[in-house]
């Protein structure tokens, strides 16, 4: 996860819409069995092969609202546990965004992103400024701050932390 920050590699995209909830992207009937309990089911009432077919690196991009609903941490948990790069959106809810950076998960905040189509290849730009595709050559996104992009990298607060302690980490 953390390579996809800093090197160039293309990720596949997967539309969703707006709106998109935390009880969608982690259903509260699965909450009592812990992340490896919940990823399977990510997604799943919306794309039921989502969870089972996404593959180390792809990115979701979806419509504005991402993470709306409750400040469960899991509903990105489960994202990067699944192996997502990134997520694509317009806008995000602002629990969402705080606990996603906290679990490694990268946002790209980018208000043409509904432009993206599902199965399209993007790469990701290293600066978090942006994104190439193809299709539409660059996109332009909102500039994520350094010590976010670090903590992305490091895989979350909590590591960053345990490397800052052992003397490893920004």
């Amino acid at each position: 996860m953390s390579g996809s920050v800093r090197e160039a590699q293309e990720h596949r995209v997967w539309r969703f819409g707006a709106d998109i909830d935390t009880d969608v992207l982690a259903p509260g009937a699965y909450m009592k069995l812990g992340i490896e309990g919940i990823a399977p089911h990510c997604l799943e009432s919306v794309r039921p092969e989502f969870a089972g077919s996404v593959q180390r690196g792809d990115v979701i991009v979806a419509g504005p609202n991402f993470g709306i609903g409750s400040s469960r941490e899991q509903a990105a948990a489960a994202l990067v546990h699944l192996g997502l790069a990134a997520v694509i959106a317009p806008s995000y809810n602002g629990l969402y965004f705080r606990n996603a950076f906290n679990v490694g998960l990268l946002l790209l905040t980018c208000a043409q992103a509904e432009l993206l189509q599902e199965g399209e290849r993007v790469e990701l730009e290293p600066s978090g400024l942006g994104l190439r595709s193809d299709l539409i050559g660059h996109l332009p996104c909102e500039t994520v701050p350094d010590f976010l992009l670090a903590m992305v990298q490091a895989g979350g607060l909590f590591k960053q932390l345990k490397l800052r302690l052992a003397g490893r980490g920004p």
